[in-house]
């Protein structure tokens, strides 16, 4: 049974990868694991840029705003899947960490694109 709160996260995902994609970003991979750390989409800009994102969808911001709940530990996760992938990819360009605010708006969803949100 799949619950409320995991369908609106694939369904926060997938607009967030529409968003990207319309922007020209190249999607890379969706859902990119290494060990315990999950990157929900890696874009790419041109041969320069490498961008990991997190998508984080609520269903409203009455607990809080869904880009604050990216922990410092999820941001260490991050970090060490960006190397792994780096290394898999033998990519030398620059690379840039992303969250994705995504909630239910009128016709869709509202989407905040926090750029370069932590190192």
């Amino acid at each position: 049974m799949t619950s409320a709160a995991h369908m609106l996260g694939r369904a926060g995902e997938e607009a967030a990868a529409d968003y990207l994609t319309a922007l020209g970003y190249e999607l890379v991979h969706r859902g990119y694991r290494y060990r315990r750390a999950e990157v929900d989409l890696v874009v790419r800009q041109g041969n320069k840029l490498l961008v990991f994102v997190e998508v984080k969808a609520r269903s409203s911001s009455q607990f809080g705003y869904p880009e604050t709940f990216v922990t410092v530990r999820k941001q260490q996760l991050f970090r060490l899947a960006a190397e792994q992938l780096q290394e898999e990819l033998n990519w030398t360009g620059d690379i840039r960490f992303d969250i994705l605010a995504v909630t239910p708006g009128g016709a869709g969803f509202r989407i905040e694109h926090f750029e370069d949100a932590f190192y």
